[in-house]
């Protein structure tokens, strides 16, 4: 028998869990994510003039986001293992020089290839990536109780950038051109991330060790084996990500195909990156009460219900209120993995898991941004395109039904064992099984 002794540093240390330094923390990763988050989407406002200025096709002039979110792909596992090892503060101070120093480099070159290296390299593997897996990452050690509603706030960053920098980033194209516009926001970057950088020094709360032993096993089992459970997160996050990105990434070109204009279409993004935050506040709430692997379900099944609704509408208002519901209803997804990896895996694994999961779905929204394109330049329409999104959508739903499956099996299981020592708790109100 093992006898537990008493860490005075460990108390102190869990009193930081759930406090309000840790909802102040909170708030300035929340901001961090926002204002850095502008890298996954300013490709997307872009792309019309993008493709306009050097003469390219449409799948050609998708590959800015694309190409950014690959750069977010490899940077998320790197930054992961950095937060790790360092802590928060030195890759977010990285990611804000990285920002500024990008989005001005692009700002006075002339070649794509060049505009393409700084989307990737410098704003997407060194900036972007700080703001968006590493700001979950840690602010999930913070806490326990609300781990949940905390991990989807801040999750919800890089919505709120979609929802505020479009239609920012829009009126200043048209008024000063993309060239300024990428100047401001560089700068917008650095002045703004740096201070809040510096704010989130400190070290995470301690486990309890009745939570991990030797800080390496979970204290909860896992419905697979670990190394099986990450291979299944990793192709569900790109799978979702696949289907999720026709709309986020084409909804600007879709909307000028039809002739009703890109400001259209940038208020149809900022719709559907707000209501994305609403949801992800929602869905957190749904985490902490019903678990990860059912919400995870539930929002895939909702976004795969709002793809298929894309594809019939085409008239002005119904895309405005399609937009909204696939707003509302795929919000949730992207935060409920990284709970899941919290839920299963030990802290000390946090930052690199998470970050390789979180790369997954940026690896799904780079391909799914790329394919989307492809399809529509073969078949000059986007009907296909949507098709595709939803058949990915389909896919993910599959790999997570098999994970809830066995989640509810684990659940019953580990019930029973916490009630042997009690046998009149297994005759009322009547057998688990």
């Amino acid at each position: 028998m093992t006898q537990q002794t008493y860490s005075p540093a460990a108390e102190t240390s869990l009193d930081k869990v759930d406090s309000r330094y840790a909802w102040r923390r909170l708030v300035a990763s929340l901001i961090i994510g926002s204002v850095g988050g502008v890298g996954m989407w300013s490709p997307v406002i872009l792309l019309p003039e993008i493709q306009n200025y050097f003469d390219l096709d449409r799948s050609q002039a998708s590959l800015p986001f694309t190409v950014g979110m690959l750069g977010i792909v490899f940077g998320n596992v790197f930054m992961g293992r950095m937060v790790d090892k360092f802590g928060v503060v030195i890759p977010t101070l990285a990611s804000a020089f990285c920002l500024g120093v990008g989005y001005l480099s692009i700002a006075f070159i002339q070649n794509f290839w060049l505009f393409l290296f700084f989307q990737c390299v410098l704003i997407g593997a060194f900036g972007t990536s700080g703001t968006f897996g590493t700001m979950i990452s840690s602010v999930s050690l913070w806490f326990s109780r609300y781990r949940g509603i905390a991990v989807s706030l801040v999750a919800s960053g890089s919505y709120i950038a979609g929802t505020i920098w479009p239609p920012i980033m829009r009126e200043l194209i048209d008024s000063f051109g993309w060239q300024v516009t990428h100047s401001i926001v560089g700068f917008v970057c650095f002045v703004v991330m740096v201070p809040l950088a510096l704010y989130l020094r400190g070290d995470p709360p301690m486990e309890p060790e009745e939570n991990t032993t030797s800080g390496e096993t979970p204290r909860i089992m896992p419905p697979f084996p670990l190394g099986v459970l990450q291979v299944l997160l990793i192709v569900a996050g790109i799978a979702c990500c696949v289907a999720m990105a026709m709309p986020q990434v084409h909804i600007v070109a879709y909307c000028v195909d039809l002739d009703v204009g890109a400001q259209r279409g940038a208020e149809m993004l900022s719709i559907m990156f707000g209501l994305g935050v609403v949801s992800r506040i929602l869905f957190g709430f749904l985490t902490d009460w019903i678990g990860a692997v059912w919400a995870l379900f539930i929002g895939s099944l909702l976004q795969a219900i709002s793809l298929a609704l894309y594809i019939p509408s085409e008239s002005l208002i119904s895309l405005y209120l399609v937009s909204a519901l696939f707003g509302l209803f795929q919000g949730g997804i992207v935060p409920a993995y990284a709970v899941i990896i919290r839920q299963y895996y030990p802290a000390s694994q946090a930052g690199v898991r998470v970050g390789l999961v979180l790369s997954a779905t940026i690896a799904g929204m780079a391909f799914g941004g790329w394919l989307s394109g492809e399809i529509f330049d073969v078949t000059l329409s986007y009907e296909a395109a949507f098709w595709n999104g939803f058949l990915w959508n389909l896919f993910n739903l599959a790999i997570v039904g098999v994970i809830l499956w066995r989640t509810r099996d684990i659940i019953k299981v580990t019930a029973q064992k916490l009630i042997a020592p009690f046998p009149a708790l297994g005759r009322w109100p009547g057998p688990l099984g």
